[in-house]
């Protein structure tokens, strides 16, 4: 079945009502040709399949951003359908998102190897105590990738707590952090190096060079070039729109026809 792109951009359109959005970011969204971009990098590094290492994506002569050195993966570097998420810790759809819809998107499509998934959190500016949260994501990440998975769902679900906190929100992340037996020696000594701040900084400029206007922002990669998504879905939205894409795309790669 071909994806109706007439449905297709309605519906995101709709569902970007349920996003938290960045006043300042550029209003068109994310242009075909950075997305087609994006798609036509070959899998190389074996770390993702977004881009190879040695390839960047540039805006109007901006920064470089190396893609596969930003975000967390999760799925098979073989999945033919790619998703990259660009979300901020503080902001409450992208909460939702992953408090309602990315549990069952991760079950049904990323661990049965359907999807590869990119994780890519960033700074808005929305939220002062975004940085702290995000840092010790990263340096989490870094030192015990279980750790992190533990780290982020706590992050997500008891989003107020940290966010409330104030100036203080780093020392509530520390002591969630010592909670699940990191090597907090390690973990500081992270903290106060610079690999994470140029992690985080290297997000946030790729979401200025996708043009991303709210958070979450989703683009999907398959056989064809789609519209970016932003907002929290519907879990029977994105089903919808995962199952099309990948259908397309394990016919597009066979050489059929799937209208």
């Amino acid at each position: 079945m071909k994806l109706d792109r007439f449905a297709f951009v309605p519906l995101c359109l709709a569902l970007a009502m349920a996003a938290c959005s960045d006043p300042d970011a550029r209003p068109d969204g994310a242009t075909s040709d950075v997305t087609r971009a994006l798609l036509d990098q070959p899998a190389s590094d074996g770390v993702s399949t977004m881009i190879p290492s040695t390839s960047a994506i540039t805006d109007d002569g901006g920064p470089r951003v190396r893609v596969s050195e930003v975000g967390i993966n999760r799925g098979s570097v073989d999945a033919p359908v790619k998703v990259v998420e660009m979300s901020d810790y503080g902001c409450g759809y992208c909460r939702q998102f992953h408090e309602e819809t990315f549990p069952t998107l991760l079950a049904e499509f990323i661990e049965t190897g359907m999807v590869e998934w990119k994780f890519v959190p960033y700074i808005t500016g929305m939220w002062e105590t975004s940085l702290p949260a995000t840092s010790a994501a990263e340096c989490a990440y870094q030192i015990d990738v279980l750790a992190f998975e533990r780290l982020n769902h706590r992050l997500w679900n008891e989003q107020q707590e940290w966010k409330g906190a104030g100036n203080g929100a780093a020392g509530v992340v520390r002591a969630w952090v010592a909670d699940l037996g990191v090597d907090m020696d390690a973990f500081d000594t992270c903290l106060a190096g610079d690999a994470q701040i140029r992690r985080i900084s290297e997000a946030t400029s790729l979401a200025a060079q996708l043009a991303v206007r709210g958070t979450p922002t989703f683009i999907v990669l398959g056989a064809d070039t789609y519209p970016p998504i932003q907002g929290a879905l519907p879990l029977d939205a994105f089903r919808q729109i995962l199952a099309v894409i990948h259908g397309e795309t394990l016919s597009s790669q066979s050489g059929g026809d799937s209208r």
